[in-house]
């Protein structure tokens, strides 16, 4: 499978980001067959690969607390799916794509079935060429980029992508027909593949898309948000991710880009909801988490598994969760048998953190609801607000042919 990048949409106009139970509900119809023709293994080996350091060590530490606490809940705090123990293990990519490659075909060397993790887009490509090349599953996290949609068969992932936050963004405007967006991001494959899906969902809507791509190691931001201003857009669109977020809005703030053209974004992780300041009532923003969004039985249990560890639900916990829930299907339906666990995922549905949750058999797009979300004063801080959420079937990707 080769994932498509166009994405027509026949209703509201978009631009957009960027930024389990007791037993997961039902499965795909393939699932029962596969389970009755694996046996299970005394235990798996389930090799993490996340960014413990690096520029996205902060996603990476909530995808890593949500993925505990989703093992445990989708296992009923055994850690054993149908006695087989699942050992997982946790290797740091570092934000590298060379050092995640190399720990992969280790892991593999060592006849890991099953890998998952990374926040880096860039990562999870590599990873999932490992994964075809291997024959190993392999479940992303909360990387974004579009192009693992569909890749290969071995390849799933545990959270949204940028389509998906482009589809939700397009809840928020109305006509862009004629006017000019541009696309003010990393250049990187994070950065890149936003602007890719907006040039395809504006594009098909008469806007005319430019960018203003900042390179991944820039730590100076004003020459940039000059240009921004100087190509006079009619909106911006911001897609941005990690530790200098804090700086660059501050670079877009300090030059007048919220007085040049309204500006949507995605919602990014706590961290960052101070950054915006007083521009935060001049954002839209598109959300695809925060505590409290979803307000189901589920979410619930995440967030308590999460405290009860010292730490706090955020951005890319639920990716985590979500993960720890896909790993346990695959093991519960296929066993130690890869082919197997491809099958038990394929059209898999089960009640997320995020509400009802379905991995498409077809192409492996990740369908689930999406919010719009404010950010409001309290007690000095500023606090996400739920807008509205956005169902599932609205926000869903079009079809990897």
């Amino acid at each position: 499978m080769k994932a498509t990048k166009k994405f027509l949409m026949a209703a509201a106009l978009a631009t957009g980001l960027a930024v389990s139970a007791c037993a997961p509900t039902t499965g795909g119809d393939t699932a029962g067959a596969a389970g009755e023709a694996s046996s299970a293994p005394e235990s798996i080996n389930v090799g993490i690969v996340y960014s413990e350091s690096g520029p996205l060590a902060a996603y990476g530490a909530a995808y890593h607390a949500g993925l505990q606490a989703g093992i445990d809940y989708a296992t009923e705090g055994t850690g054993e799916v149908n006695g087989t123990k699942l050992n997982l293990t946790y290797h740091d990519d570092g934000g590298d794509p060379d050092k995640a490659v190399n720990v992969a075909k280790d892991l593999i060397g060592k006849d890991y079935k099953i890998l998952a993790g990374t926040v880096v887009s860039g990562i999870a490509l590599k990873l999932a060429e490992q994964a075809a090349q291997n024959k190993v599953l392999y479940v992303s996290g909360p990387a974004a980029t579009d192009a693992l949609q569909g890749i290969n068969e071995y390849t799933f992932r545990s959270g949204r992508q940028s389509l998906q936050d482009v589809a939700t963004a397009g809840t928020f405007v109305d006509d862009l027909k004629g006017k000019k967006v541009v696309v003010f991001g990393q250049d990187n494959a994070f950065g890149q593949g936003n602007l890719t899906a907006v040039k395809a969902v504006l594009g098909e809507q008469g806007a005319e898309v430019d960018d203003v791509l900042v390179p991944e190691d820039a730590t100076e931001f004003t020459p940039f948000a000059r240009q921004l201003i100087d190509a006079k857009p009619d909106l911006v669109f911001v897609a941005w991710a990690g530790a200098t977020s804090g700086s660059m809005w501050q670079a877009l703030s300090q030059q007048g880009a919220f007085d040049a053209a309204p500006i949507v974004t995605g919602l990014g992780d706590a961290a960052t909801f101070g950054a915006y300041g007083a521009a935060s009532d001049k954002i839209s923003f598109l959300n695809h988490y925060f505590p409290g969004a979803a307000g189901n039985d589920v979410e619930k249990a995440m967030i308590e598994k999460v405290e009860a560890e010292g730490k706090k639900a955020d951005l890319f916990t639920p990716d985590g969760f979500v993960a720890g829930q896909m790993i346990v299907q695959a093991v519960k339906e296929g066993g130690n048998d890869v082919d197997a666990m491809v099958a038990a995922l394929e059209g898999y549905t089960f009640d997320g953190p995020k509400g009802e949750t379905t991995v498409r058999a077809s192409d492996h797009a990740l369908v689930q609801e999406m919010y719009q979300a404010k950010l409001v004063e309290q007690g000095g801080d500023w606090v996400p607000e739920l807008i509205k959420a956005i169902p599932a079937d609205a926000v869903a990707p079009p079809e990897a042919k």
